[in-house]
C-alpha cells in the first residue's frame, strides 16, 4: 500500500475513467467502522479525503454527518456530486479549507496516495482540537486456485510488473497492517496527535466470475497493463473461477487507524 514516483501518479489518476464501474463494484463500508467514526468525532463536520465516487461519504452522511469530499479527479467528483455528495476538487495536500475547521477527517482507500509529511500537516491545520482522523482500507484475498491463476497469468503477460492484483488474504493483510502502523507513526511524529488506535471489522462477500472481473478492472495496478495484457490476464483468472463453480466467497477485513488532534 505504498506507491512512489511516476507509477504512483499514473495509478492515482486511473480511477476517473471508470467512475461508474468503480462505484458499482467497490464494496461499501461495514456499519461497525462507520459507527466508530461517528462516535469518535466530537461533531458532525467531516472531510472525506480522496472521496472518489462517495463510497464512504454516503454512509457517513446517512449516519448524520455533514460530509465534504475533497477529490483530485473531476470525473470522480462529478459522479459523487450526482449521488448527493458535496465535493471540492483538489489534491488534499494543497486544498484550501478557507479557514474552516472540522470535527473529523477520514480517508477510505485513499491515504496511501497522500504525501507522508504533507498529509498529516494538512490534517493538523483543518482538524479542531479533539477531532479525529481515521484512515480505512479494505483487505481481501482470493482463494488459492484464483491467487495461483493470477501468479501464472502475470508470469505470462507482465512478469516484471511491481504492482499487482490478486494477492492472497494473508499477503494483503500483512501489507495493509504494516501500512496502518506506518500511518499512525507518521501522525504521532508530528506531536499534534495522540498515539494511534487500530480498528478492525471482518466480513465476507460472494462474487460471481463476472462480478469479480468487473471489480478487478477498477484496481489501480491494472492501469499499468496494456488493454491486451489486461484482457489476457483477466480471461485466465475468469477461467480459474469458472473451474471452481463460477463464484466464490472472499474474506474481507476493514482495517482502520485512528488518531486524535491534541
Amino acid at each position: 500500500m505504498t506507491f512512489n514516483g511516476e507509477a504512483a501518479k499514473r495509478l492515482a489518476k486511473s480511477f476517473g475513467a471508470e467512475a461508474a464501474r468503480y462505484d458499482r463494484t467497490r464494496p461499501t463500508y461495514p456499519d461497525k467502522p462507520v459507527r466508530k467514526i461517528v462516535a469518535a468525532s466530537p461533531g458532525p463536520r467531516v472531510v472525506d479525503v480522496g472521496c472518489g465516487t462517495g463510497v464512504l461519504s454516503r454512509p457517513l452522511a446517512a449516519a448524520g454527518c455533514e460530509v465534504l469530499g475533497v477529490e483530485h479527479d473531476e470525473r470522480m467528483a462529478e459522479f459523487a456530486r450526482a449521488t448527493g455528495v458535496t465535493v471540492e476538487v483538489s489534491e488534499f495536500e494543497t486544498w484550501n479549507p478557507a479557514g474552516r475547521e472540522f470535527d473529523a477527517v477520514v480517508a477510505g482507500q485513499s491515504w496511501h496516495w497522500v504525501g507522508a509529511e504533507a498529509g498529516p500537516a494538512q490534517v493538523a491545520r483543518v482538524l479542531r482540537p479533539g477531532g479525529v482522523f481515521v484512515a480505512l482500507w479494505h483487505v481481501f484475498g482470493t482463494p488459492e486456485p484464483i491467487a495461483d491463476a493470477f501468479v501464472a497469468a502475470y508470469a505470462k503477460v507482465a512478469p516484471q510488473l511491481p504492482h499487482r492484483v490478486g494477492h492472497s488474504y494473508a499477503e494483503a493483510f500483512e501489507a495493509y497492517q504494516a501500512g496502518c502502523v506506518r500511518t499512525g507513526e507518521a501522525f504521532a511524529a508530528t506531536g499534534a496527535f495522540s498515539a494511534a488506535e487500530q480498528w478492525r471489522a471482518d466480513w465476507e462477500r460472494t462474487s460471481t466470475t463476472a462480478e469479480y472481473i468487473d471489480l478487478m478492472r477498477t484496481m489501480s495496478p491494472m492501469a499499468l497493463l496494456s488493454a491486451e495484457q489486461a484482457t489476457e490476464l483477466l480471461d485466465d483468472v475468469g477461467h480459474a473461477i469458472d473451474a471452481i463453480g463460477g463464484e466464490f466467497t472472499m474474506r474481507y477485513s476493514t482495517l482502520a487507524v485512528a488518531v486524535t488532534r491534541v
